[in-house]
């Protein structure tokens, strides 16, 4: 988004093309950036030096919550409305956590869902700083306000109650715009309706950790098991699943890697070798640093000697899926001793997959991984329904699970 507001040429080492990020930039060409992909997979993206189109139609999101609400931020900047919508399952998800600080700010913001759900129009233009103190830990609201930020009058600042993640802060800084952290306070300077100059720049992207777990966990749980993730993500505030995993019992080795220019944020390699894991409890704040693992960490917890109990996590119930419902169910399914609470999951193991059986990822790409790596400890094949999901996050998944040893049809 920045890159496309941006004055120059950036590229872009390491773009995802999945569904979700593809989705995005869609978005962008029809505000009116210019974007190449090359054969090597490497993205171009020439920016509007801070100008935007009206686009002639509601852009469609798809099934990322993450792009709709940044996006929603970026363009509350903008004297113009547009609409953003996406798939089902976007619509179904809140959206009055953004609604808020906006109007908050000074923007037109109308939810035409039912419930306070998208479709949701913005128009912008003219806004002020404000003080926001966030109800709810969430980096996507962080993100959608520091964005609304830089073309506000005066400073703004979003106090969140638990520390979420920081990719917003750690790009805004690498772009030299005005960003301080101060506890779990962050202030931006706006830079009112003309907005800041952004300087196309080199960029590379580290690999998902929360597409890596899903391997991590695999390995962590089968005793001669073993898999090295290479150029992950090692950002502080994401590596909280490789805590919870070492206090399960696996045995990882972190490597960091020499920064290159054009990183932002630090990467290296992950290797996780497998051990007789234990059950243990996941919650508080570590809940914002890894609610992305938090199905594949009850997989863990199936897997594991004694019992895992999640909690703090009522964030999961508006994800892609309810996934304290979708994990519960699909785990009963695969006769895993589960017991569904309000706020998370209690997991007694380690369980014996036996006879396969049928899930459904509900729509959901992580609840439809995470089953996948399950199933791998079964001693009959399982169905998984409803796959296509997976697209929306990590279209090589299936490749990647045959190349460990998975089978697949």
């Amino acid at each position: 988004m920045l890159a496309s507001v941006a004055s120059g040429i950036s590229r872009v080492n390491g773009f995802l093309n999945s569904a979700d990020c593809v989705g995005l930039l869609k978005a962008m060409e029809a505000l009116g950036a210019r974007t190449h992909l090359t054969r090597d997979g490497d993205l171009y993206i020439h920016g509007t030096s801070g100008r935007m189109l009206k686009p002639a139609r509601p852009l469609d999101l798809g099934n990322s919550g993450t792009a709709l609400r940044l996006l929603a931020g970026l363009l509350a900047g903008y004297d113009m409305p547009v609409t953003l919508t996406g798939d089902a399952s976007l619509r179904s998800r809140p959206m009055r956590r953004i609604e808020e600080p906006l109007r908050l700010m000074g923007a037109e913001v109308v939810l035409s869902g039912d419930k306070g759900c998208a479709p949701i129009r913005v128009r912008g233009g003219r806004l002020k700083g404000i003080e926001y103190e966030m109800p709810v830990a969430s980096a996507q609201v962080k993100s959608c306000i520091m964005l609304a930020a830089l073309r506000a009058e005066g400073a703004t600042t979003v106090i969140e109650p638990h520390p979420t993640r920081d990719h917003t802060e750690q790009v805004f800084t690498a772009l030299g715009l005005p960003v301080s952290v101060q506890d779990q306070a962050v202030t931006v300077e706006g830079a009112g309706p003309a907005g800041p100059e952004i300087k196309a720049r080199e960029w590379i992207i580290p690999g998902d950790i929360s597409s890596a777990a899903f391997w991590m966990v695999a390995a962590a749980a089968h005793r001669r098991g073993s898999v090295t993730v290479k150029d992950v993500g090692l950002n502080p505030r994401r590596t909280a699943i490789l805590d919870v995993l070492k206090r399960m019992g696996a045995r990882i080795k972190v490597t960091p890697k020499k920064k290159q220019d054009g990183a932002v944020e630090p990467l290296g390699e992950i290797r996780v070798s497998g051990s007789k894991l234990k059950g243990t409890v996941v919650g508080g704040e570590e809940i914002p640093a890894l609610i992305d693992e938090i199905p594949i960490l009850a997989v863990a917890g199936a897997l594991a000697e004694g019992e895992t109990v999640i909690k703090d996590a009522r964030e999961l119930r508006v994800k892609e899926s309810d996934r304290i419902r979708t994990m519960c169910a699909n785990l009963k399914q695969m006769h895993v001793d589960v017991e569904e609470m309000e706020d998370g999951l209690r997991i007694n193991g380690p369980t014996q997959l036996r006879g396969g059986g049928f899930v459904d990822s509900y729509g959901d790409h992580r609840v439809a991984m995470a089953m996948a790596v399950l199933a791998l400890f079964g001693d009959t094949p399982v169905t998984i329904k409803n796959v296509r999901c997976i697209e929306t996050s990590y279209p090589g998944f299936w490749e990647d699970l045959k190349r460990l040893g998975g089978h697949v049809e």
